[in-house]
């Protein structure tokens, strides 16, 4: 997501970005607020003050989000966990949490940091809105902020992943089985059965008249179930691919070149007629770099016959690399966070071996057909 987004500052470290879905969510909410709430609350208002304070009310609830995901970073970076960035898009907003929580303990106070603040932004608005019952703008602001935001924090709770109610739900089952792979199966399967009742709930209210709000409660469960859906694929793969590590799947027979080999010519021998994704740069006192196919094919064709291997190759010393003993999960996790398909493998002696996302699915592959086997084995005896 983020690398479809625009950044806008860091708070506490963290890069804040704006999705581009964010700017149809704001257009949205804003045109709804000034077209269909605010007259009918507040009537009497000019057109002007109705889209100036709709399009008001719009930029500060997703202040109210962007509060409520640097609650979850806060704690996650407490306990010692990055938070490289925070995403607002059209669902509300996404802490791009490095990896999962240590324990159930630090995965609940994560998780119910974000709904405990929503509710105290939306209390300290109830509490302050009577001081503005003189001020007509101000108080129709205030007290919508505290609707929303108490909005926000409920349907946060709700107990289905990946709303921080399921990863509440996913802490407590978590302590009680001390099972993370059950507790996560548990949260996404939770998150399904409430993703189809919101679509089905959507569907009733369209059919009912409410067609707009319909649609959109929808796409809001479509959107839940979606995540759930993909959280159970993903914890799957996780438990199929269990402690196997990266030396399991790699690619061991790899081609070296040296530096003074050009792109065109690497092209032509080494990569365009084999499965490589990878080449690796030898110099004379060992490793050099890497140079990846996904980089040459950004480089312009013409360039091809006059750039060196050494001057197209990423350093070692700065790629993105792995090792033979990386669990390979871990890995896999890895090149989604940087958007690498491959990594190099290496060890004190260097380069010891390739391993792309291609690897990964074939060795995945032979090992669900391995369980398939037993499986089948087992039955047959």
């Amino acid at each position: 997501m983020s690398r479809h987004g625009i950044p806008i500052g860091r708070l506490f470290g963290i890069s804040i970005d704006l999705d581009y879905s964010w700017f149809l969510i704001v257009a949205l909410l804003t045109w709804m607020l000034a077209a269909s709430y605010y007259p009918t609350q507040f009537p009497g208002w000019t057109a002007a003050v109705y889209w100036g304070i709709g399009l008001a009310t719009a930029l500060l609830l997703f202040v109210s989000v962007l509060v409520h995901e640097l609650a979850h970073s806060l704690v996650a970076q407490r306990y010692g966990i990055p938070v490289p960035r925070i995403t607002l898009f059209l669902f509300g907003g996404v802490s791009q949490i490095a990896t999962e929580p240590p324990g159930a303990a630090s995965e609940f106070w994560i998780a119910i940091a974000g709904p405990v603040t929503s509710l105290a932004i939306a209390a300290i608005c109830w509490e302050i809105e009577p001081l503005f019952t003189g001020t007509q703008l101000v108080f129709a602001l205030v007290e919508y902020l505290a609707i929303l935001n108490l909005m926000l924090a409920l349907f946060n709770l709700i107990p289905g992943f990946p709303l921080d109610g399921g990863r509440v739900f996913r802490a407590i089952i978590w302590k009680t089985t001390h099972n993370y792979h059950r507790a996560t199966v548990a949260a996404g399967m939770s998150g399904r059965f409430f993703g189809f009742l919101l679509i089905f709930l959507g569907i009733w209210q369209a059919l009912a008249g409410e067609i707009a709000g319909g649609i959109w409660i929808v796409v809001i469960g479509w959107f839940l179930e979606s995540a759930a859906g993909s959280q159970l694929q993903q914890e799957s793969v996780k438990s199929i691919l269990g402690s196997h590590t990266v030396a399991d799947a790699m690619q061991k027979d790899f081609p070296r070149i040296k530096g003074d080999v050009s792109v065109q010519e690497l092209m032509e021998q080494y990569l365009a007629h084999s499965n490589a994704h990878a080449v690796v740069v030898m110099a004379p006192d060992g490793t050099a770099g890497v140079v990846t196919l996904a980089a040459l094919r950004n480089m312009p064709r013409e360039m091809w016959p006059y750039t060196m291997a050494s001057q197209a190759m990423t350093p070692l010393r700065v790629a993105e690399t792995t090792q033979p003993s990386a669990i390979l999960w871990t890995a896999l996790e890895r090149m989604g966070r940087g958007g690498a398909n491959q990594l190099p493998v290496v060890d004190e002696t260097g380069v010891v071996g390739i391993l792309s996302r291609e690897d990964i699915l074939h060795y995945l592959s032979l090992l669900q057909h391995f369980q398939g086997w037993k499986a089948a084995s087992g039955n047959a005896h």
